[in-house]
């Protein structure tokens, strides 16, 4: 939460922020191509966290003091609830983390 608001406190340039499609992925960089094609920004991601979004999804681009970044791409809920979190390839590797307590791995449930 304090990374976001210091990153809007202290780098948005007044520029709006906008939303591309995943043009292409470059050495952890990526193209973004909106109402102009956005070319070898970097991606923000939380801490411990690194992924390469697949071409097509849709992003944020946001205009900092330091240059353009990307904020990453729009999530799919999948069916999650309130509190509930979820990491997948797109190769179709999942992990979930329920309410309940529950960790389920490629669906198979691990309590």
């Amino acid at each position: 939460m304090w990374l976001m608001k210091y990153v809007t406190k202290n780098s948005i340039t007044g520029g709006q922020s906008e939303q591309g499609s995943i043009g292409g992925n470059y050495d952890g960089k990526v193209q973004v191509n909106a109402s102009s094609e956005y070319r070898n920004i970097p991606m923000l991601a939380p801490y411990g966290i690194a992924y390469v979004p697949v071409v097509g999804e849709k992003s944020i681009v946001l205009p900092t003091s330091n240059g353009d970044i990307c904020l990453g791409v729009l999530s799919q809920g999948k069916n999650l609830k309130p509190g509930e979190l979820m990491l997948f390839s797109s190769g179709g590797a999942s992990i979930q983390l329920k309410n309940d307590g529950n960790v389920y791995i490629n669906g198979k449930k691990y309590a």
